[in-house]
């Protein structure tokens, strides 16, 4: 999984100004970063301390954020293939028919 310099940056920034290990800190990280760019499991995890990302969206998800998740197949550091998701923070007022 590559995630570019800038982007690891702009994480590295989300997670000082919001630091913590409980939910609410680790759903703030993630909203950050969500209203920034698409964000994958993988990043959230690694670069946001945030040990299960899929339960801290679905947490944003019934407080109303409409986020999306798209499927990717990414490889690690060490060479093994995995399914992750990516994740996209509609804006407000966007389409709201289709929930995930």
């Amino acid at each position: 999984m590559h995630t570019d310099a800038t982007k690891r940056q702009a994480l590295a920034e989300i997670l000082a100004a919001h630091p913590g290990t409980d939910t609410t800190a680790q759903c703030t990280r993630i909203r950050a970063a969500l209203a920034r760019f698409a964000l994958s499991t993988f990043e959230a995890s690694r670069y946001l301390d945030c040990y299960d990302p899929r339960a801290r969206v679905m947490q944003l998800r019934h407080a109303g954020d409409v986020i999306r998740t798209h499927w990717q197949t990414v490889e690690t550091e060490g060479g093994g293939k995995h399914r992750v998701g990516l994740y996209v923070l509609e804006p407000k007022g966007g389409n709201h028919a289709e929930r995930h």
